[in-house]
C-alpha cells in the first residue's frame, strides 16, 4: 500500500484553494489531476528583470522593475483604442503604461493618480514615448515586486494564467513533505545536492544547476528500478520452454545461403526459446537484411515443440505479404500457415479460428484481427512482433494474454523508434543485430533535390521507366486541403498518369480493399511501370524490379519513416536510386534530417538521431515520442548521470533485503512519486 507520508501528494487537485469545475477542465487537459502533477510541472522558462532606479538605466526591450508614480489616465471612446496611464519615475521621466480590451478596468483599479506603484514588465518604443504593454504585475510600496526578479514561466491552457498556475504550484509545494534520503549522502555531499523537497522548490524559483541535476538523477533513478523491477517480475513469470528438434527446419529449401549474422540471431533465438523465462528480444536488421527467415527459424522452433506461433503485423498489405512469402519457404517443412485479417469473412474466417482453437494451423500471420477476443488458441507459445513501433503497449499486451503461458516475444524492426532504442539500452529488451546484407545487395544512392526542379525530376523518371525498370513516389498526403501546402497523392497520380497514361498506379489507405489489392498486384507484376502512394508502402511491399524512389516533400517526414520508404528499393541486383524532393522552408532539424539520410544506410544511426532530436518517449507509459520521457532530464543529464543511476539501482535491488530494507523503503517511496500508466502500478500489487 501507499506510505501515508505520500497522501498529500496524491490529493486530487480539486483540494487546493480555488480549484472548482471550472479550473479542473484546463488542470486536466495539461494532465494536472493530483498535487504530485502541480509539483512536476516545471518551468519551460524564467522571466529575468532588473531593478531600475530611472528608465534611463534600462535599454528597449528589457524586463525591469521600477517606481513609478501615476499621474494621468487617457481612455478613449474608441473602445479598439488603448487604454494608457501616464507614470514618471523618480527625475521626471514620464512612460505609457498601455492596456488593451477589459485590461484598462484592471488599470484604474491598480494605477490610482498620485499614488506611487512598483512595475514589472518589457520596457518598449511607441513612437516619442517609452511604455510597458500590459504590465506584469503592479504593486504597493511594501509588496514582495524585488522578489520577482526571477519568474518562472509555466505551460498553459485556455482558462489559465501565469499568476494562477504559480499559485497552485505554490500551494502543492507547501503540501509536499519531507522525505527520508534515498541517494547515497556521499554522493550528495560531493555533488553539492540540496534534499529533493529543497531541490523542487528550487527548480520553480530559478535557474538552479545543482537542483535540476537532483531532480533528473532521482527520475533516472526510479526507472533504472521500475525497469529492473519490471525485468524481474518477467523472469519469475514462467513460460513454456521450446526445445526444437531441428526436424522442420531441416527441411527449409531456402533459395539463398544465411548470413553469419542471421545464422548467430537464430541461436541466440534458440536459446532464449529453451528456458522456461519467457523471450523478450529485438531483432534489429537494415531493410533487406533477412528479418523474415530469422523470425520464420524461431516459428518453425516452436512449431517443433508441439506449440503454435503468431506473426502480428501493422497493415494489411504487409501481412499478406509476409504470409506468401513465409507460405512459399514453410510448405516444404510441412507447417500449416494461416492468414487472418479484418476483412476476413463468413465460412473461410470460420475455418481459420477453428483451425486456431485445435492446433491444426501452426503458424498464423495477420493484423490486429489475430488478438481480438474471439480468436483462441491451442498452445500459442510465441509471438513475432514486425514493425513493432507501431503497435501500443496495450495491443502487445492483449496478444500476449493468448496464451496459456506468458509467450516467448520476438520484435521486428528496421529502424529503432526512439521509444524501442531506449527500451533496448535501458535493459528491457536483448538485442540481436542483423549487421550484414545478403550477397549481390548495392548501396541505394540517396540525393536531396528541390521541389523547383521537379520537371527535371519527372523527366529523369520517364527515363527510368523506359529502361524497363518501375519507380514508386510517395506523397505525404491522400488529397489537397485548401488550407494546406502538403503534396497529395491524388492530384500528383493525376499529373503524372497525364504524362504516362496506364502505366501509373494510386495506392493510399482509403481506398477499398480491393481496389489498393488490385493497384499493388498490377505493380508487382510488372503491368504498371510507377505506383504512386502515400506511406501505406512503408512496409510490406517487396519488387526487386522497382529501384527508383520519388519521395515529396521529404522534409515533413520522420528520420525512421524516410528509412522505411528508401528501403523499398535495393531489394534486386541492380543499382538503385532515392530521391528527397525538399521544399524551399526547411527548418534546421528538417535540415538534419535529410543531411543525415543522405548520409548514412545505417538503421542504428538513424535511430540515434531520431532519439536526439524527438526524444525517448515514456519508458513506463504508452507515449512513443516527445519530451515527456523525462520531465526533468535532459540528453546531456542522461549521459552523465545514467551511469550512476542504474549502478545504485542495482545496489538498492541487492542489499538490504532488496527494496525492503531501510533505503529499499525509500526507493519505494521514489517510485511512487513516478508513478507511470504502465509499469510501475503493476510492480505496487494495488
Amino acid at each position: 500500500m501507499r506510505p501515508d507520508a505520500l497522501n498529500p501528494l496524491f490529493a486530487e487537485t480539486e483540494t487546493l484553494d480555488g480549484v472548482g469545475p471550472k479550473l479542473k477542465k484546463p488542470l486536466d487537459r495539461l494532465g494536472l489531476t493530483r498535487v504530485r502533477d502541480l509539483v512536476y510541472h516545471f518551468p519551460e522558462r524564467f522571466v529575468t528583470r532588473r531593478a531600475v532606479g530611472t528608465i534611463d538605466e534600462a535599454g528597449e526591450g528589457e524586463q525591469i522593475v521600477v517606481k513609478l508614480l501615476v499621474i494621468e489616465h487617457r481612455g478613449g471612446r474608441n473602445p479598439r483604442a488603448p487604454y494608457r496611464v501616464l507614470a514618471q519615475d523618480s527625475v521626471g521621466n514620464v512612460l505609457s503604461l498601455t492596456y488593451f480590451g477589459r485590461a484598462s478596468y484592471t488599470a484604474k483599479k491598480q494605477l490610482p493618480v498620485g499614488e506611487n506603484r512598483w512595475v514589472a514588465g518589457k520596457l518598449e518604443r511607441y513612437g516619442d514615448m517609452m511604455q510597458i504593454v500590459h504590465p506584469d504585475h503592479v504593486l504597493e510600496e511594501g509588496g514582495d515586486t524585488l522578489q520577482r526578479l526571477c519568474e518562472p514561466v509555466y505551460r498553459l491552457a485556455e482558462g489559465l494564467t501565469q499568476p494562477k498556475v504559480a499559485g497552485l504550484v505554490e500551494q502543492a509545494l507547501a503540501r509536499t513533505p519531507e522525505l527520508p534520503e534515498w541517494c547515497e549522502t556521499g554522493q550528495v555531499e560531493r555533488e553539492g545536492w540540496p534534499a529533493w523537497r529543497e531541490a523542487l522548490r528550487r527548480a520553480h524559483g530559478g535557474e538552479d544547476a545543482a537542483a535540476r541535476d537532483r531532480l533528473a538523477y532521482d527520475e533516472l533513478l526510479a526507472n533504472a528500478l521500475a525497469l529492473m523491477l519490471v525485468r524481474a517480475d518477467n523472469r519469475q513469470r514462467k513460460g513454456q520452454p521450446l526445445r526444437g528438434d531441428g526436424s522442420l527446419r531441416d527441411r527449409l529449401a531456402l533459395p539463398f545461403p544465411l548470413t553469419g549474422a542471421q545464422t548467430r540471431s537464430i541461436a541466440e533465438i534458440e536459446g532464449d526459446l529453451v528456458q522456461d523465462t519467457p523471450m523478450l528480444r529485438l531483432l534489429q536488421g537494415d531493410v533487406g537484411a533477412g528479418k523474415t527467415v530469422v523470425a520464420l527459424a524461431g516459428m518453425l522452433i516452436a512449431v517443433e515443440a508441439g506449440a503454435q506461433a503468431a506473426l502480428l503485423a501493422p497493415t494489411e498489405i504487409l501481412a499478406r505479404q509476409h504470409y506468401e512469402s513465409l507460405r512459399r519457404l514453410a510448405e516444404p517443412t510441412g507447417a500449416r500457415v494461416a492468414l487472418l485479417t479484418g476483412r476476413d469473412k463468413g465460412r473461410a474466417r470460420e475455418s481459420t479460428l477453428m483451425g486456431l482453437l485445435d492446433g491444426s494451423i501452426d503458424i498464423v500471420i495477420g493484423t490486429h484481427a489475430i488478438f481480438q477476443d474471439k480468436v483462441g488458441y491451442r498452445n500459442l507459445a510465441m509471438v513475432v512482433i514486425d514493425e513493432q513501433h507501431r503497435f501500443g503497449v496495450g495491443q502487445r499486451l492483449m496478444l500476449a494474454s493468448k496464451g496459456r503461458t506468458a509467450p516467448h516475444v520476438l520484435a521486428m524492426t528496421a529502424t529503432p523508434i526512439p521509444r524501442t532504442l531506449t527500451l533496448a539500452q535501458y535493459g528491457e529488451l536483448d538485442v540481436s543485430k542483423l549487421d550484414e546484407l545478403p550477397p549481390g545487395r548495392q548501396a541505394i544512392e540517396t540525393r536531396v533535390v528541390s521541389l523547383s526542379r521537379l520537371d527535371e525530376v519527372a523527366a529523369g523518371v520517364e527515363r527510368h521507366l523506359t529502361s524497363g525498370q518501375q519507380a514508386y513516389w510517395v506523397c505525404p498526403m491522400v488529397r489537397e486541403n485548401e488550407n494546406d501546402d502538403t503534396a497529395a497523392a491524388e492530384a500528383r497520380y493525376a499529373s503524372l498518369k497525364e504524362r504516362f497514361g496506364d502505366d501509373v498506379v494510386l495506392v493510399h489507405g482509403q481506398l477499398a480493399p480491393d481496389m489498393k489489392d488490385a493497384a499493388m498486384e498490377c505493380f508487382a507484376r510488372g503491368e504498371a511501370k510507377l505506383l504512386v502512394a502515400t506511406t501505406v508502402i512503408e512496409v510490406g511491399v517487396d519488387v526487386p524490379n522497382a529501384t527508383l524512389m520519388v519521395i515529396e516533400q521529404a522534409e515533413r517526414f520522420g528520420l525512421a519513416q524516410l528509412h522505411q520508404l528508401r528501403g523499398r528499393v535495393g531489394r534486386g541486383s541492380e543499382k538503385s536510386t532515392c530521391l528527397l524532393l525538399r521544399g524551399d522552408q526547411l527548418s534546421e532539424t528538417a535540415r538534419d534530417r535529410l543531411a543525415l539520410m543522405r548520409e548514412t544506410q545505417d538503421g542504428f544511426r538513424l535511430a540515434e538521431e531520431d532519439l536526439r532530436l524527438r526524444g525517448g518517449g515514456e519508458l513506463l507509459g504508452t507515449r512513443q515520442s516527445g519530451d515527456t520521457a523525462f520531465q526533468i532530464a535532459d540528453l546531456d543529464q542522461i549521459t552523465r548521470l545514467l551511469p550512476v543511476a542504474h549502478d545504485d539501482a542495482r545496489l538498492l535491488m541487492e542489499r538490504d533485503g532488496g527494496l525492503e530494507g531501510k533505503r529499499g523503503a525509500a526507493a519505494r517511496v521514489l517510485l511512487y512519486l513516478f508513478e507511470r500508466d504502465f509499469g510501475v502500478k503493476t510492480l505496487r500489487g494495488g
